[in-house]
């Protein structure tokens, strides 16, 4: 996949996920806008490396969490570049609690967080893309399974899905394609915070119910945005491509519950 002198603007990239994609498509010949909210060295150190990889770009520190820095970021990719080409909503925030814990205030921030920046964002990028391009948002199986603490997140991101259906029939005509990634169990600091709420389950026993038996990597996940992203895409778009070693599909009776003749082998034999 080429990505050469694309312009791509990432959400939320100075670490795990976003932070990946960004230096893949530098990689590959991109141009990328690291956004963040607070931490610079993080962020600089990504522009760094996107240089030694040959690519270019720079960061800029936006709380898109509020309306003025949705408009803030946006603007200072039009001051600097005039257009878009990728635009990757990948920040993410939410409070983990059951439903009867939660505040009005985990029900605004989880809402201007995970949709209404994803809006507003694609609302800003469809101006810039005037080669037609791509918009990209991650989502995660807890937008069609409920689990512990996920409910306000889960749920955000369930509506986020929707609005990829919608803009991917609206934007069409301009040439821009709409997908979203939804990610399962990913080796990430995100990950690593979900399973450190008090009570919470082993993140053992969730591993031993995927297929493929393993959590997946931040690089799996850059890899299906990479493509999203790319010209081989072309006639997807409306899509939720889901990358988690197969969480989503398994359903209880699991294997690992049943006895012979039941159960599977190590290998099946010739």
């Amino acid at each position: 996949m080429s990505h050469e002198n694309k312009i791509a603007l990432i959400t939320g990239s100075s670490r795990g996920i976003g932070r990946t994609l960004a230096l893949t498509l530098a990689a590959q010949g991109g141009t990328v806008v690291v956004n963040y909210k607070k931490n610079t060295g993080l962020a600089e150190n990504v522009v760094t490396d996107i240089a030694e990889l040959g690519g270019q770009g720079f960061a800029v520190q936006a709380d898109i969490e509020t309306e003025q820095g949705i408009t803030d970021l946006f603007g200072t990719v039009t001051a600097e570049y005039g257009r878009l080409d990728y635009f990757v909503a990948n920040a993410a925030a939410s409070a983990f609690k059951n439903i009867v814990d939660l505040k009005p205030h985990h029900l605004d921030r989880s809402y201007a967080m995970n949709m209404r920046s994803f809006v507003l964002g694609a609302q800003q990028a469809v101006k810039l893309m005037d080669r037609g391009g791509r918009i990209l948002t991650l989502t995660s199986y807890g937008s069609t399974r409920a689990y512990p603490t996920y409910s306000t997140l889960g749920a955000m991101k369930a509506a986020v899905e929707a609005w990829v259906r919608y803009m991917a029939v609206e934007f069409a005509p301009y040439g821009i394609n709409v997908n979203a990634i939804s990610g399962g169990l990913i080796e990430s600091d995100s990950l690593k915070f979900f399973y450190d709420v008090p009570g919470m389950a082993p993140m053992q026993t969730v591993l031993d119910r995927i297929p493929k038996r393993r959590a997946g990597t931040v690089q799996e996940v850059a890899d299906a945005c990479a493509f999203l992203l790319s010209s081989g895409s072309e006639y997807i778009t409306g899509q939720t491509i889901v990358v988690d070693g197969g969480l989503s599909i398994a359903a209880p009776p699991f294997f690992d519950d049943v006895e012979p003749p039941l159960n599977l082998p190590d290998r099946p034999t010739p």
